[in-house]
């Protein structure tokens, strides 16, 4: 089964790119990375960039407009994704635990439908 692991943490939190507290920091996201292609369960992942760069495309009954910055406002921003493979839940959670975030949340869940998969 496929599954969504959407990783929300406080963007301001992440280390300046360039310095040695962001190469540490990315040192447990590659090791992360690591064991997900080495147990088979990786399909894609990503970060993304910060959210004031984002741009978000408002639809509603009486039509539609294109914002600057993310839908909402919340205390923590949506910071990137992994779309992974695993046998059951509770495998896909064991993963999501694996996460290197030192706070935030990994919403996981599992996908309906991709039009490209096998």
């Amino acid at each position: 089964m496929e599954y969504l692991l959407l990783i929300a943490s406080d963007e301001t939190a992440t280390p300046a790119r360039g310095t040695p507290e962001f190469d540490q920091f990315m040192g447990g996201w590659m090791q992360f990375n690591q064991l997900l292609v080495d147990g088979g369960h990786f399909i894609a992942g990503a970060g993304l960039q910060p959210t004031a760069t984002a741009t978000t495309v408002r639809k509603s009954a009486s039509g539609q407009e294109i914002v600057d910055g993310p839908f909402a406002e919340t205390k923590e921003q949506l910071g990137g994704f992994y779309l992974i493979t695993a046998a059951d839940l509770d495998q896909a959670l064991s993963l999501a635990r694996a996460l290197p975030i030192p706070a935030g949340s990994v919403e996981v869940r599992p996908l309906s439908f991709r039009p490209d998969a096998r």
